[in-house]
């Protein structure tokens, strides 16, 4: 094993998050060989550590999930004013956190993982990795709606201006955009700034990974090839990985805007 800082070791294990590790260790309870550690102390092969008095069985290998978020649903894992969270919905042996949040009225394509770095690299937006989304309105797309969107849109509240993106009318209300930044509700932002409201929203692809045939609320564990790439492609070095297997955990969420194909071209 590699040596590496003690709340990261626990946050691998699966146990609780680096915050959360580090209060632990304030607390007393983590012990390393014996001893209560540093909070920068690093471990290695060999060390035994104890949480709460029981020992870890190891440290979990780097584990991403594609989680398909339904609508009504608030990205955080606790929250006591949200009616469903993320933590309700995704039960999984270790513990993982979502890179890049969806908000409550959209759907879609989240990818979890237990792997700080990786799911820092995934956001980062200097890394400028594509984001597809499929994207509903309350008015008729029209093509100089379609051109201004991907020349790059200047956010008053935010003041930022998009970067140029890829758009592609696919109805009479909807259409493709593909981005390389993740600013707040930024989608959103960008219809209203020439007047449309969006009705409906769902990603549908996080760099190379797709939504597939998941339906909301299901998920599955990437295989190895798939977090070689994704750890390839955000410039890390490849983490030891457990065995890709598929869990599906179908979910009642609040029914999406996207049954049918809209007719209207």
């Amino acid at each position: 094993m590699e040596r590496m800082r003690i709340n990261k070791y626990l946050a691998r294990s699966g146990v609780c998050s680096r915050r959360d590790a580090d209060r632990l260790i304030a607390e007393g309870k983590v012990l390393v060989n014996g001893q209560v550690p540093s909070p920068g102390q690093s471990i290695g092969e060999g060390d035994q550590v104890l949480v709460s008095g029981r020992p870890l069985e190891g440290q979990a290998g780097t584990v991403v999930l594609a989680f398909y978020k339904p609508v009504g649903i608030t990205c955080t894992e606790r929250d006591p004013h949200a009616e469903q969270t993320l933590g309700d919905l995704v039960h999984f042996p270790v513990r993982v956190t979502y890179a890049g949040r969806l908000d409550k009225e959209s759907e879609g394509l989240l990818l979890l993982s237990n792997d700080g770095d990786l799911i820092q690299g995934i956001m980062r937006g200097e890394n400028g990795h594509e984001k597809e989304y499929l994207v509903k309105v309350d008015r008729e797309v029209t093509a100089d709606f379609i051109r201004k969107m991907g020349e790059g849109v200047y956010l008053r509240e935010l003041d930022r201006t998009t970067r140029k993106c890829h758009v592609e009318k696919t109805g009479k209300y909807t259409f493709r955009i593909v981005l390389t930044q993740g600013l707040n509700r930024q989608i959103r932002r960008m219809c209203a700034c020439f007047g449309y409201r969006t009705v409906a929203l769902k990603r549908i692809r996080i760099m190379h990974i797709g939504l597939g045939n998941l339906k909301p609320g299901e998920y599955y564990e990437l295989e190895e090839a798939d977090i070689e790439r994704l750890c390839r492609d955000c410039g890390l070095a490849m983490a030891h990985t457990g065995r890709g297997a598929v869990v599906r955990m179908p979910q009642k969420g609040k029914k999406g805007c996207w049954g049918e194909t809209d007719s209207n071209q």
